[in-house]
C-alpha cells in the first residue's frame, strides 16, 4: 500500500529524511514502548517471583493508557477537521483548522485551510460578479426603458435624436454581452489560435486608426445628447525597428491592443497622449508591446488586481469628461488572450501615468 508521494528533505534533516513527529514515528514509538513495558514487567516478575497473570494485567493497562493518549492526539484534530469541513460544505468559509501540529495531520490542516481560503475568494468573486453584471446591465436597460416610455407616453417623439439615444443604450448592451461571450469562450478554451507571421507597424497602425474611427463614430452618435466621448486624446505609435515582425494570432492581439488603448483613453487627462510601443522580444519573432497613458496611474498595491474580472482598480472614475468606466472586463480579456499565447501581461514601472507591458513568446504554447 502506498504511503503517498515522497517529501523532499534537506541534507541536514535528522532521522534519515523521516519526519521525527510524523504519525508513523508516533505509532512506531507506541509499539516500542509497549514492548519495553511488557519486557520490563516480565523481568520484574521473574526476579520477584510475581505471578505472570498480574504482570500481564499491569502490562495491558499501561499499554492501553498509552494507546489511548496517542489515539486521542490523532483523533482530536480529525474531529476538528470534520467539523470545519462540514461547515465549509454548508457555505461557511470563515472556519479554519488549527495548524499547530508538525505531522501529516498538520499538513492536512494546512491543505484544508488553503482550500477554504480559495473557496472563500471564489465565493466573494462570484458575489461581485453577480453584483457588477447586474449593475452593468441595469444601467443601459434603465436608459433604454426611459426613452421608450417617453415615446410611448407621448412625452418625446420618435425622432432621429431620440432613436440615437435608444440605439446607444442597445449597443452598450450588445457590447457587454459580446464581451461576456468572448470571456466565456476564452475560459472554455474554444477560441483557437491562428498563428501567423505579420509586420507589426502596418498592423498596429490599423488598430490605432480603427480606435480613432470608433471614437469619432461614438462622438457623432452622442452629439447633442448631453454626454461626451473621448476624442481629445492623441494616439501615438512607436515601432522599432520599422520592419519589425511578429508571430502571433492577429485577431487575438487586436483584442489585447484595442482593450488596452480603450482603457488608457478612458483614464487619460483632457488632451492627453496614449503611446503604443512595439519592440523585438528576446526570442525570434517574439514581441514586446507597451501601452502608456498620462493618467493618474495605478497604485502598486493594486497591480495584481488590475486584470481581474469586473475590477476597475483604485481609479474607478475615468479621467475624461463624461466617459463611463466600462465593464471592467477589457483587461481581463486582454490577459486571457495573452495567456493563450503563453505570454505575459502586467503593470510596469512608469514615471507618469500607467504602463502596461505585454510580452509574446513568438511561438504558440497553447492551441485549442
Amino acid at each position: 500500500m502506498s504511503d503517498g508521494p515522497a517529501v523532499r528533505r534537506g541534507p541536514g534533516e535528522p532521522w534519515g529524511g523521516v519526519r521525527p513527529f510524523s504519525i508513523k514515528t508516533k505509532l512506531g514509538a507506541l509499539v516500542v514502548i509497549a514492548v519495553l513495558i511488557t519486557t520490563g514487567l516480565s523481568m520484574i516478575a521473574v526476579r520477584t517471583q510475581t505471578e505472570l497473570r498480574f504482570i500481564t494485567v499491569f502490562s495491558m493497562i499501561a499499554t492501553l493508557l498509552i494507546t489511548q493518549f496517542v489515539a486521542h492526539s490523532l483523533t482530536a484534530p480529525l474531529d476538528e477537521m470534520n467539523t470545519v469541513a462540514r461547515s465549509i460544505s454548508q457555505g461557511d468559509y470563515t472556519r479554519r483548522v488549527s495548524e499547530s501540529r508538525r505531522d501529516e495531520l498538520g499538513d492536512l490542516a494546512g491543505t484544508i485551510n488553503l482550500m477554504a481560503d480559495e473557496l472563500e475568494a471564489q465565493d466573494q468573486q462570484r458575489k461581485e460578479l453577480v453584483a457588477n453584471v447586474s449593475h452593468e446591465l441595469r444601467t443601459p436597460i434603465a436608459g433604454l426603458r426611459a426613452v421608450l416610455e417617453n415615446v410611448v407616453d407621448g412625452i418625446a417623439e420618435a425622432d432621429p435624436e431620440t432613436m440615437r439615444t435608444a440605439l446607444k443604450q442597445t449597443e452598450r448592451l450588445g457590447r457587454l454581452v459580446e464581451t461576456l461571450l468572448d470571456l466565456s469562450r476564452l475560459d472554455n478554451g474554444v477560441v483557437p489560435l491562428r498563428m501567423r507571421r505579420f509586420e507589426v507597424w502596418p498592423y498596429l497602425s490599423g488598430v490605432l486608426k480603427e480606435a480613432n474611427m470608433v471614437a469619432s463614430a461614438r462622438a457623432g452618435m452622442t452629439s447633442g445628447s448631453g454626454s461626451h466621448t473621448r476624442t481629445d486624446v492623441h494616439l501615438h505609435l512607436d515601432v522599432s525597428p520599422p520592419e519589425l515582425t511578429a508571430h502571433a494570432d492577429p485577431e487575438r492581439i487586436h483584442q489585447v491592443v484595442a482593450n488596452l488603448i480603450d482603457n488608457a483613453i478612458k483614464h487619460s487627462p483632457p488632451h492627453g497622449r496614449v503611446t503604443v510601443k512595439a519592440r523585438r522580444g528576446p526570442h525570434p519573432e517574439s514581441l514586446e508591446l507597451e501601452v502608456l497613458d498620462e493618467g493618474p496611474g495605478i497604485p502598486r498595491s493594486d497591480w495584481h488586481r488590475v486584470f481581474e474580472r469586473f475590477n476597475r482598480g483604485a481609479v474607478s472614475r475615468p479621467h475624461g469628461p463624461g466617459s463611463d468606466g466600462g465593464t471592467g472586463l477589457g483587461l481581463a480579456i486582454a490577459r486571457w488572450a495573452v495567456d493563450l499565447h503563453g505570454g505575459r501581461i502586467g503593470v510596469a514601472e512608469s514615471d507618469r501615468g500607467c504602463r502596461i507591458l505585454v510580452t509574446l513568446p513568438g511561438q504558440p504554447s497553447v492551441q485549442s
